[in-house]
């Protein structure tokens, strides 16, 4: 378990602990349009999944699923002293926010967008489209990239999947986010996995679900499997992609706030 106990991540502001986990193929960055927001009422610790980011791969001979990742998670809390955190997490990280939950082992989970409510054609689809994204951003030489990534059409190219209105990422953000997806050791084996995801054991502690309206990889009718497994309404995010951080980050703030009260 050693490998796990050194996940990167950033730790921002004080208050009640809320963790941040993010979507396949991303990093902890993935949360800077709101983590300062967030930061002024919780302990916001928003981390890397081992083999993402610039945290070390799992351990060889671990599988690279959601619930070896919920374990890292978990043995990652028990390490930092965090009994029972709040827990938020978007795509992936949405799946294991509401398996943490399910667990019983953390206060709350807000999952935005979560993996694991797809039809098989659906999965079919994100799991080409993830794909055809990881592929890409290999194979973009980084001269190539930053030119992408600076204009509107490079943006809508690289991002237009991912986000409702890719002008309102950073260049810096999105050559980041793409460097992330490329280079992530965990990749494959966890995209291999979604194929066996299926939603999580009914929670044992409050959760939110919200989607976003326009989001292209997850699509929104899956909302309505969530909320029939939640037994809940699901928030919709009105104007948001399957990143909603990057799309409207107050409304994003304001639903992980609520929903780690």
């Amino acid at each position: 378990m050693t490998a796990v106990m050194e996940l990167a991540f950033e730790r921002r502001g004080a208050g009640p602990p809320l963790v941040l986990l993010h979507g396949i193929g991303h990093h902890w960055q993935a949360w800077l349009p709101v983590l300062d927001r967030l930061a002024a009422e919780r302990d916001v610790i928003a981390v890397d999944f081992p083999g993402f980011g610039v945290s070390p791969p799992l351990p060889p001979g671990s599988p690279y699923t959601a619930e070896s990742l919920a374990d890292a998670v978990e043995s990652f809390c028990a390490m930092l002293g965090l009994r029972e955190p709040h827990v938020a997490g978007n795509s992936l990280g949405g799946y294991v926010a509401l398996e943490l939950a399910s667990r019983g082992v953390v206060r709350t989970a807000t999952a935005l967008s979560p993996a694991g409510f797809w039809s098989r054609g659906e999965l079919a689809y994100a799991r080409a489209a993830l794909r055809a994204a990881r592929a890409s951003a290999r194979a973009m030489p980084p001269e190539r990239a930053t030119a992408a990534a600076e204009s509107p059409l490079g943006r809508m190219v690289m991002a237009g999947v991912m986000v409702a209105h890719p002008s309102r990422i950073s260049a810096e953000a999105l050559l980041a986010a793409t460097q992330a997806l490329g280079a992530a050791p965990g990749f494959d084996d966890t995209l291999d996995s979604f194929a066996w995801m299926m939603p999580p054991a009914p929670p044992k502690a409050p959760i939110t679900i919200a989607w976003g309206e326009r989001d292209r990889l997850l699509l929104r009718r899956q909302a309505v499997r969530a909320a029939r497994w939640s037994g809940q309404r699901v928030k919709l995010l009105t104007g948001c992609g399957h990143l909603p951080m990057s799309d409207d980050p107050e409304l994003v703030a304001r639903v992980l706030l609520e929903g780690s009260r």
